[in-house]
C-alpha cells in the first residue's frame, strides 16, 4: 500500500518558499475556483485512503515487488500470469499519489495568492504538500519491509493527518481574515471539544492495531501481523469507542448550550451522526467476520470522522486558521 514519490521533502520546502516570496506578484486564482479546488484536494486525500484500503483488502500490497520501481527495472507493472490483478491495483494506488501531489501544490498556490497574509493557513497548506513525499517514502518503506504492520499503521495515520489538514484548508477558505478570532463557545466547551478529538485520535490508533492484528494484511500469500490477540485489541478499541461516543454527546450538549453560531452546533451534529454510523459499521463487521466491503466502508468512515471532527473543533472558534 505505497505511493510513488512526486516531490522530495527539500523540493516541497524550497518550492513553498519560492511561492511564498512570489505570492505578492502572482495573479490570484479566480475566487469562484478557490473553494472547489481546496475541496478537490480534500476529496483526493480521502480517495487515496480508500484506494489504499482496496490494495490492502485485495492482497495487492506487494503487487509491485519493489520501490520506487514497481518491478525491478521497470516503474510500471510487468504483466505475468502470476501477477493476476495485484500489480495493477498497487500501481493504480501509486499513480493516484501524483494526482494528490498536484492537488496539494495547486492548493498551496491558491492559498498563497488568495490570502497572501494568512500565515497560519499558509503553514497548513505547506504541511499538506510536505506530507505527500513523506507518504511516498513511508509507503516505500512499507513495501521494502514486506508490509510490516507497524509501517502500514503509520502510513494510514499519516493519511489521517493529511485529511485533517486538508479539512482545515476547506474550513479556512470560508474566512478572509489575517488572524484567528475569539471562541464562539464557552471555554470549557472548547476544551471538551479538544479532548474529544484527542480521544478520537486514540480510537483511530487502536483501530489500526486491530487491523494490523486481523486477517487483512495486504499480502495474500505472506501475511505479516502484530502478534496481538485480535479479540483483545478489538475489545480495547470498542472500549475507547464507547468513551469517545460519550464525549461526543457531552461536547454536543455543551456546544448547543453555549454556542453563539449555528455553524458550531451543526458541526457537532455531524460529528455525532458520523460517530454513530461508524460505530454501527464497526460492530457489524466484527460480528460478520470482517467482510472486505464493510472493512473498506469502515476505512472511509474513519476519514469522514476525521473530517467531521476537524470541522467540529475549528467551528468552536471564529476564523480559526
Amino acid at each position: 500500500m505505497s505511493s510513488t514519490p512526486t516531490l522530495t521533502g527539500a523540493d516541497a520546502a524550497s518550492g513553498a518558499s519560492r511561492l511564498a516570496r512570489a505570492a505578492g506578484h502572482l495573479p490570484a486564482a479566480p475566487a469562484r475556483w478557490v473553494r472547489p479546488l481546496l475541496v478537490a484536494n480534500l476529496v483526493g486525500e480521502v480517495g487515496i485512503v480508500v484506494t489504499g484500503g482496496i490494495v490492502r483488502l485485495t492482497g495487492s500490497g506487494l503487487g509491485c515487488t519493489t520501490w520506487p520501481e514497481c518491478q525491478p527495472g521497470s516503474f510500471t507493472p510487468v504483466r505475468t500470469p502470476e501477477s493476476a490483478y495485484h500489480d495493477l491495483v498497487e500501481f493504480g494506488n501509486r499513480t493516484l499519489t501524483g494526482v494528490v501531489g498536484v492537488l496539494a501544490l495547486v492548493s498551496l498556490f491558491v492559498v498563497l495568492t488568495a490570502w497572501p497574509r494568512r500565515r497560519r493557513l499558509h503553514a497548513v497548506a505547506i504541511g499538506v504538500l510536505a506530507g505527500i513525499p513523506a507518504q511516498a517514502v513511508l509507503g516505500g518503506i512499507t513495501v521494502l519491509t514486506g508490509l510490516n504492520p507497524w509501517t502500514v499503521m503509520a502510513h494510514f495515520l499519516l493519511s489521517m493527518v493529511l485529511v485533517a489538514l486538508s479539512t482545515a484548508l476547506v474550513r479556512g477558505s470560508r474566512d478572509d481574515v489575517s488572524g484567528p478570532g475569539e471562541p464562539v463557545v464557552h471555554p470549557l466547551a472548547r476544551r471538551l471539544a479538544l479532548g474529544t478529538s484527542a480521544v478520537g485520535a486514540v480510537v483511530l490508533l487502536l483501530g489500526t492495531v486491530v487491523t494490523g492484528s486481523g486477517p487483512h494484511s495486504g499480502d495474500a500469500e505472506r501475511p505479516a501481523r502484530t502478534g496481538f490477540d485480535p479479540r483483545f485489541v478489538s475489545w480495547m478499541h470498542a472500549d475507547a469507542v464507547m468513551l469517545f461516543c460519550g464525549l461526543v454527546i457531552a461536547t454536543l450538549v455543551a456546544v448547543r448550550i453555549t454556542a453563539t453560531t449555528d455553524e458550531a452546533k451543526r458541526a457537532w451534529d455531524r460529528v455525532l451522526v458520523v460517530t454513530v454510523a461508524q460505530g454501527l459499521i464497526g460492530y457489524v463487521q466484527y460480528f460478520t467476520k470482517l467482510p472486505e466491503l464493510l472493512v473498506l466502508v469502515h476505512m472511509l468512515g474513519a476519514s469522514l470522522l476525521v473530517v467531521s471532527l476537524t470541522f467540529g473543533v475549528l467551528a468552536t472558534q471564529r476564523h480559526p486558521v
